[in-house]
């Protein structure tokens, strides 16, 4: 099949209309935090889950709970403590002394968009639970299995700035997640809208957002991604980011502890025909693939004490890769 024939020309129009309404509509709501709200799109037409790292307060929730609505899904939250159970989490068998039977309480992981707050705050067998479930997609409980309905999608948060009473999720665990995300602080024009349009003042219900698209219609979108066209020197193009972060002989090598494994070449080749997708094209180019690599690739590189010291962080490796193979 001829690229231009994968994905109709008026599919392509009327998805990018969607993203553009949703867009919009999350507005109403969040003020600013444009780039994070199509972030966060770009990983639920991924099929993805992110992990955000921002202080509380600038509106995290805020975004998926309004988003969640543009689509019509449910929508649950966990506060994750050091006492959570996994069972808090997937859910119990409890005996129904009537039916004289065991029964499966859900666990709030039993919905569309799961928002896992402080995901760090709990211990590590606590984290496996909702891990296991985000890629999975279903949950054991005793001999049964269930099955997490779709779309399913779980945005984990953490407090970069407290390290007491947490634990460090595990590199292994990070990398289930298909991006990273940091988020600052409002502009100081956005920070007055803020205080004339927030939801302390105003109920979510006020701001009558409306509902865009249906979720089979984002499962329909999650299908046509794996259908966009990327060429043999896209995929070529991906591998070399990729063992980059693994040279040992860069400049930047000294500040590597661990580059990316093969799930950051998978992540960063569906992420890049999402963002084609979005973009209104059935195929991807280099910019595509440019413009989610911090986001796939942050969490996945390890860094050592030295880029520490030198406040080197993954961001400016990965500006490096990007400048190597695309010289000015």
């Amino acid at each position: 099949m001829d690229k231009k024939e994968r994905i109709p020309k008026r599919v392509l129009e009327k998805i990018s209309e969607n993203i553009k309404k949703i867009e919009k509509e999350t507005s109403k709501v969040v003020v600013g935090q444009s780039e994070i709200i199509k972030n966060i799109i770009l990983a639920i037409l991924c099929d993805g889950h992110i992990l955000i790292e921002g202080i509380p307060g600038i509106a995290k929730t805020l975004i998926v709970r309004t988003i969640a609505s543009t689509i019509g899904c449910d929508m649950k939250r966990v506060q994750f403590t050091v006492d959570l159970l996994p069972s808090d989490i997937i859910g119990i068998n409890s005996y129904d002394p009537g039916k004289k039977v065991f029964v499966f309480k859900e666990g709030p992981v039993f919905t569309n968009f799961l928002i896992a707050d402080e995901i760090n705050r709990s211990p590590p067998k606590t984290q496996s639970a909702l891990l296991q479930a985000m890629q999975e997609k279903e949950v054991a409980v005793g001999l049964h299995i269930h099955t997490i309905k779709r779309p399913f999608f779980v945005m984990a948060t953490q407090n970069p700035i407290e390290q007491s009473g947490v634990y460090n999720l595990p590199e292994a665990e990070i990398d289930r997640f298909l991006f990273k995300i940091t988020m600052g602080y409002p502009t100081h024009g956005e920070e007055v809208q803020i205080l004339d349009t927030n939801i302390s003042i105003y109920p979510f219900e006020k701001f009558d957002i409306k509902r865009i698209i249906t979720s089979n219609e984002i499962l329909d979108m999650q299908k046509l991604v794996k259908e966009v066209f990327s060429s043999k020197e896209i995929k070529d193009y991906i591998i070399k980011i990729i063992n980059l972060t693994r040279d040992k002989d860069r400049d930047y090598s000294k500040f590597i502890t661990l580059g990316s494994s093969p799930r950051g070449s998978i992540a960063l080749h569906i992420a890049s025909k999402a963002q084609a997708l979005m973009n209104g094209r059935d195929y991807v180019l280099p910019e595509d693939v440019d413009a989610v690599a911090k986001l796939v690739l942050r969490h996945r590189i390890i860094l050592n004490y030295k880029a520490e010291a030198d406040k080197i962080n993954s961001d400016k490796i990965i500006e490096r890769i990007l400048n190597h193979l695309n010289p000015a």
